[in-house]
């Protein structure tokens, strides 16, 4: 298992963040009194937490002519972007309002993210099989597709199923090999609310799946193989969430790909997490795995 290839496929955004008063109103003009461009979305930070948690992972995706940054950020970090193509049009994007009380409103524009097709997946997944893991979210098009064309290869699929909508309906979940799920999307997809009960749920409905729940302050559990097991958070001074989930499963993968050793991967994931929300800015503020080593005295 330690030698499985990882293939991280997935969106690849830019992000716009405006500093305002206020959430602008309809017919409204008003000042912003700052502006930043982040590189972002889920499949990127999922790229970049699994490469700074000591991964070999390539990532396939598309951006626009506009994406050089997304690249050169995927590059700095150890991320393989050889699979990412680059397309005519512009990459997808987010514009985020954020007011002074710290709310946002956020438009996000999918651009080239959604310009994926069978012959660019068949090209993507060239060289990888069995036993090797690809890693999803749902800010792709064609993610049915996708599942399906890796497990025929005999890749073990692992889905964080955000943002969940009905395109996930569309997927067969069976073939699912590690869930990725918080406490909303677990309700989502079992109906259940009581963090036991989803993961019973997930027990029943897949039975070939494993899962790793997460429940915010109150930590985090993993169901493999019919075993649970928990992990509470470690304590810090929160700055900025926003890649606290994508940190969180790329070091968890990264330490069992190592380790094979499902409680020692929730704690990395734990601590890694943990770094990451004490820090400002999505990708950025993913650490690196002396980093995290050194906060649990390893």
């Amino acid at each position: 298992m330690a030698q499985a290839k990882v293939l991280s496929f997935g969106s690849l955004n830019l992000d716009f963040v405006y500093q305002v008063d206020h959430i602008v109103l309809g017919g409204e003009t008003i000042d912003a009194g700052e502006v930043a461009t982040h590189c972002g979305g889920k499949g990127l930070n999922q790229s970049i937490a699994l490469a700074r948690g000591g991964a070999d992972v390539a990532h396939a995706g598309i951006v626009g002519a506009d994406g050089q940054a997304l690249l050169d950020i995927c590059r700095e970090s150890g991320v393989d972007v050889s699979r990412v193509r680059v397309d005519e049009g512009r990459s997808g994007h987010t514009i985020i309002q954020v007011d002074k009380h710290g709310q946002n409103s956020i438009i996000l524009f999918g651009g080239t993210n959604r310009g994926v097709t069978q012959a660019y997946i068949d090209e993507a997944l060239e060289g990888y099989g069995e036993g090797d893991l690809i890693v999803l979210q749902n800010e792709v098009n064609m993610l049915p597709q996708i599942i399906e064309s890796a497990a025929a290869r005999g890749m073990r699929v692992v889905l964080n199923p955000s943002p969940f909508d009905a395109r996930i309906d569309e997927c067969d979940l069976s073939r699912v090999w590690l869930f990725f799920v918080n406490e909303i999307e677990g309700e989502q997809i079992t109906g259940k609310s009581d963090p036991a009960q989803i993961l019973d749920a997930f027990a029943e409905r897949y039975p070939g799946s494993n899962v790793v729940l997460t429940l915010g302050s109150d930590g985090a559990v993993a169901q493999f193989g019919g075993e649970r097991f928990e992990q509470p958070i470690i304590p810090t001074t929160a700055v900025d969430t926003t890649a606290a989930g994508d940190t969180f499963s790329g070091f968890f993968l990264a330490e069992y790909l190592r380790s094979e050793d499902v409680a020692q991967a929730m704690l990395c994931a734990a601590q890694a997490s943990s770094i990451a929300v004490s820090r400002a800015g999505a990708a950025p503020s993913i650490p690196a795995l002396d980093e995290v080593r050194a906060a649990l005295g390893a």
